[in-house]
């Protein structure tokens, strides 16, 4: 690593810093939501910023190519065609910012507090596109890059991706690279930068129980009609049993057990109850007997449901027999699992649990699986000596129980793994109200893909 031109760069993105930052703060207040059809042209309007951002770079064949949905942008600054590829993957689009009214302050207008940045986005995935934005700026203005790098920002991570495999399908040939950097993960605190070597998948659904063609009056019809909302309370208790292991049939038949070795590796993280109680502010962990926190959020499936709503839900009293109840369910997968097969398990249980008294309904809204990679190679031990040299320590390597279906997906189509990574914190609250970006960790993670961008 050359130690001049490192230091050269880190030192014009300090310089550069505060323009450059009231830069990103409009990229935050684009409403880039994208499961929203009201928020269709502000999607696109991030993508528009995007593209020229990178134009700015001097990046090449910089684009948004058109999906069914929302926009996929690609660029590429090619060094030579004898040094090898990076590409780097973000998304611009972010998560609905409901509940509004538990925002301290609007959502997407950025508000710096203490050493918090607080927007919708900030930390999942704009904070984590604009710091490598910013490492390739700085290296580029100081001089130049040591391999080729590519991008490429989806607009529909936040819904599962459903337009990226056929793009990364048709466009292998664009896409073609050495390595990918996938910034969507995160670090395990301020003081610990983290690489992950594995993720979860999911399966996630719509369940839908309809009784009477109206909502009823309680008095009326209570005690003889099927209630949908108790039914559908029922049936999502079912779903565990007393030790929480997940009931539908088959669910585990194909769940890879770890090795002692890694299951020793993860306890030496530490992600024991104190972290988990700390981050949650709750009273007390519930998960599956028999496996720790680590493993119980990293190596073990589960299923949650993520939204319920039936009948008066509004302020006061409201007698009535609801005519149908919803809930979102997800389940989060290991490796071996199969989201079409996990389909089948939900679809085997509903038919041998729903009572004859309502109908029902199941949507299978999207599905990935689990990804696995092994935590070596030239270009993983390049990343890891930029943390280890900007943070003075040992970079942690673990397993995330979250799910970024597109590693998968560009391992599938590119041949290629991803160095998972990012400078998120377990605190940033994303896709919860008040959503913060940490900055002194912000600015290192930068520091840190400055001295990896300028490894050759």
């Amino acid at each position: 690593m050359n130690n001049e031109k490192v230091n050269a760069a880190i030192q014009q993105y300090k310089h550069i810093f505060d323009s450059h930052f009231k830069i990103f703060h409009e990229f935050l207040r684009i409403p880039s939501v994208s499961t929203a059809e009201i928020h269709r042209e502000d999607v696109v309007k991030a993508a528009d910023f995007l593209v020229e951002q990178l134009k700015q770079l001097k990046f090449k064949n910089v684009k948004a190519y058109p999906t069914k949905r929302h926009p996929i942008v690609f660029g590429e600054y090619l060094v030579s065609s004898k040094k090898p590829t990076l590409l780097i993957y973000g998304h611009y689009d972010v998560q609905p910012p409901d509940p509004i009214d538990q925002w301290n302050s609007p959502p997407f207008e950025p508000q710096i507090k203490g050493d918090h940045l607080y927007a919708r986005g900030v930390s999942d995935n704009k904070g984590q596109i604009w710091a490598t934005l910013s490492a390739l700026r700085a290296v580029l203005q100081t001089g130049d890059l040591l391999f080729n790098v590519k991008v490429l920002y989806e607009g529909e991570e936040e819904i599962g991706s459903p337009s990226l495999d056929d793009f990364l399908e048709s466009h292998q040939s664009i896409l073609a690279c050495d390595c990918i950097l996938n910034p969507d993960a995160g670090m395990l605190a301020p003081n610990k930068p983290t690489v992950t070597y594995a993720l979860r998948g999911m399966a996630y659904f719509e369940l839908r129980i309809s009784g009477p063609k109206a909502d009823l009056h309680s008095g009326l019809f209570g005690g003889v009609i099927g209630n949908p909302a108790n039914i559908l309370c029922e049936l999502i208790a079912k779903m565990h049993d007393e030790n929480r292991h997940i009931t539908l049939p088959g669910f585990y038949d194909s769940v890879r057990k770890i090795s002692e070795k890694e299951k020793n590796e993860l306890d030496k993280l530490g992600l024991g109850v104190d972290f988990y109680k700390k981050n949650t502010n709750v009273p007390a962990l519930q998960g599956e007997v028999g496996f720790s926190p680590v493993e119980q959020v990293s190596t073990r499936p589960t299923l949650d449901v993520n939204g319920l709503y039936s009948g008066y839900i509004q302020e006061g009293a409201k007698t009535i027999i609801p005519s149908y109840a919803m809930a979102k369910i997800s389940t989060r997968l290991v490796p071996d699992q199969d989201p079409d097969a996990v389909h089948q398990s939900i679809l085997k249980f509903l038919e041998e649990n729903v009572p004859d008294a309502v109908t029902w309904e199941l949507k299978y809204l999207s599905g990935a699986p689990a990804y696995l990679s092994e935590p070596d190679g030239p270009w993983f031990e390049s990343y890891l000596a930029a943390l280890r040299q900007t943070w003075g320590d040992e970079p942690m390597i673990k397993r995330e129980g979250g799910s970024i279906p597109v590693a998968t997906a560009m391992k599938k189509y590119l041949g290629v793994d991803s160095i998972l990574t990012g400078f998120g914190l377990p605190d940033d609250q994303i896709h919860s109200p008040n959503e913060r970006l940490h900055l002194p960790t912000h600015k290192k993670g930068v520091e840190a893909l400055i001295r990896f961008f300028l490894n050759p």
